[in-house]
């Protein structure tokens, strides 16, 4: 029987992708974990492996193809015994998901997938029935009457939440099933559960809030514009991502700011001191310093330690519960061609600074090649945005979900200060640090912000 390959969802955010490079051709024999393409994501170009051994019968979608949607047939292997001609013709039947479909259920195309999806914390696939193949539902795709409604776990969650009668939701998914954007429909327009008794409705209940305005459409935007004063650029993958995410942000998490000014004169002092003293090493381009701390690296190292001083800002938010976490993994934002992506320094309060910069070099040199894998840029605990470089005195983040914290810093400069009732001249920079509101309360948050300062301004502390 035919194998089909399909385009494997390799991030939770991913709904297509490009598939940049074949590794292999038709008539090659190909062996489970064999690596067979590479594929473009949002964030990164990533190998995938074969999961199933066979001969390679026909690559359904060549390489160069861009806006592959997930779980789509890229190729078709021929089991062993098979003819590859017959598998050629025969296979490849299956359709991809509905891009909605995708991004609800972060589809994935293969067991070996779910079960990495598992690991990752995806949203598992559709349930299967008996023997592993997908439940069925009739052809009109409704739900059956008096039997078992199909909705992906998500779908069930978002009709919990928002009481959503599930059978009484039309599924727009394969075969009918339900998934989160027929939820999100039915709870603006109807099938809600049954509205509950006077009785049981809080006395202090307020009306319902006004739906979000529309914003403006693209041929409506187009019309304030002469024709042929623009060029028309189309959205990658990675812009699309960036900004479903920062308008999900905004829109959902309640944001506050806190600044405070924190003076450079010591950390700079110590950062030339410990550069000064680092061990010449042998490369293949000659000897070099085994590390070269920047003031970044440092930041790194005072914002995790600020969370160790100020574990219960070392959180992030959920509906059910807060998550407390037990290490400080701070994300860093880099800035890439078309984007940005923040990858994580893990466990960044038990590393010494000189592992922070060499780790920190390695993962911007690695997320500027778009060679990052999920892991490496998925997750973390808080986040350090730093435009100090391009000069900007101060400016607000906004928070990257789960994160509950993000901290923006500013450039280092020299400024007028009064100390002792004198007026000189330190290094001061700006730091601004951005809160979830629900997760960390202004006095929590003026902790932390105030633990970083310490640290900054007395860097030596970092150190024992």
């Amino acid at each position: 029987m035919p194998i089909n390959v399909t385009m494997p969802a390799l991030s939770p955010t991913m709904e297509e992708g490009n598939l940049a490079k074949w590794l292999v051709k038709e008539g090659d024999k190909v062996s489970s974990g064999d690596v067979i393409a590479e594929i473009e994501t949002d964030k990164a170009t990533m190998e995938v492996e074969a999961v199933d051994e066979g001969t390679v019968a026909k690559i359904v979608v060549p390489a160069g193809t861009e806006g592959v949607k997930v779980n789509a047939v890229i190729a078709i292997l021929a089991a062993e015994g098979e003819d590859a001609s017959a598998a050629a013709s025969t296979g490849g039947s299956a359709a991809p998901a509905p891009q909605s479909v995708a991004a609800d259920q972060q589809a994935v195309g293969t067991e070996a997938d779910a079960k990495r999806a598992d690991e990752r914390g995806y949203e598992r696939p559709a349930e299967t029935a008996a023997g592993g193949a997908p439940a069925q539902q009739g052809a009109s795709g409704s739900q059956p009457k008096g039997g078992r409604v199909f909705a992906s776990p998500l779908a069930r969650r978002l009709a919990k939440e928002q009481g959503v009668e599930l059978s009484g939701v039309q599924g727009s998914g394969p075969h009918g099933r339900i998934v989160k954007a027929d939820i999100e429909t039915a709870a603006k327009g109807g099938a809600k559960a049954p509205a509950a008794k006077p009785s049981d409705t809080p006395a202090a209940a307020g009306a319902a809030p006004s739906a979000a305005p529309k914003p403006a459409s693209d041929d409506a935007i187009l019309k304030l514009f002469a024709e042929g004063s623009y060029e028309k650029i189309p959205h990658d993958g990675m812009r699309k991502t960036i900004a479903k995410r920062l308008v999900e942000s905004k829109q959902t998490v309640p944001h506050f700011y806190l600044s405070v000014d924190c003076e450079l004169d010591a950390l700079l002092a110590l950062r030339k001191q410990l550069n000064t003293a680092a061990p010449m090493i042998k490369t293949e381009a000659g000897e070099k310093p085994a590390y070269k701390l920047s003031v970044n690296d440092m930041v790194i190292k005072a914002m995790a330690c600020a969370l160790v001083a100020v574990p219960d800002a070392n959180v992030s938010w959920t509906e059910s519960a807060m998550l407390k976490h037990r290490n400080a993994d701070v994300g860093v934002a880099v800035s890439i061609e078309g984007g940005l992506i923040t990858p994580i320094i893990r466990k960044a309060d038990e590393k010494t600074l000189s592992t922070i910069s060499n780790e920190m070099k390695d993962l911007a040199k690695r997320a500027r090649a778009r060679k990052l894998k999920p892991e490496e840029y998925q997750g973390g605990t808080t986040a350090v945005s730093n435009l100090g470089m391009f000069g900007i005195k101060d400016f607000s983040a906004v928070i990257n979900p789960p994160h509950a914290t993000i901290l923006a810093v500013g450039a280092g400069e020299e400024r007028a200060v009064v100390k002792g009732g004198a007026v000189t001249v330190a290094n001061v920079m700006t730091v601004t640090l951005s809160t979830d509101h629900r997760a960390v309360d202004g006095a929590l948050g003026a902790e932390l912000i105030s633990a970083f300062k310490r640290f900054i301004e007395n860097p030596m502390s970092m150190l024992v």
